[in-house]
């Protein structure tokens, strides 16, 4: 299944650094942000913040399967400057550790990020391959 989506937008911030970043580079909270308010308003239920890791950003949503984890993160070497989310399915910290967040990825939640993602004028290039 088609669990990583790549594509470009410049309705994101990728160049001004912010106090609270882990690393200077970590953008993507506003994208983070955006993703979750178009979830909820197509009825998801999300977070209510996005989470950062030294590489960028994620958050929890949920659809009939169960929990799902969105983790962002942007790649500036890409000629155009390309994101990247990967689907990750929520299973805690045993099931972390225990290599099954990348188990189990209930096709609904592909759905979910493909349909805010191609409805969005900000947002070109979108491209699905296997995670």
């Amino acid at each position: 299944m088609r669990t990583e989506v790549t594509f470009q937008s410049d309705g994101f911030n990728t160049s001004e650094s912010r106090p609270y970043f882990i690393n200077p580079e970590c953008y993507g909270d506003d994208l983070a942000k955006w993703m979750m308010e178009r979830l909820r308003a197509t009825g998801y239920k999300t977070a209510d913040e996005p989470g950062q890791e030294d590489f960028g950003w994620y958050f929890d949503f949920e659809v009939p399967a169960g929990p799902h984890c969105c983790v962002i993160g942007y790649q500036p070497d890409d000629p155009e400057g390309q994101w990247i989310v990967t689907l990750e399915r929520s299973r805690g910290f045993i099931g972390s550790i225990l290599g099954r967040r990348n188990k189990g990825i209930d096709e609904a939640a592909v759905k979910a990020i493909d349909g805010i993602l191609t409805g969005a004028p900000e947002i070109r290039n979108v491209q699905w391959q296997n995670g």
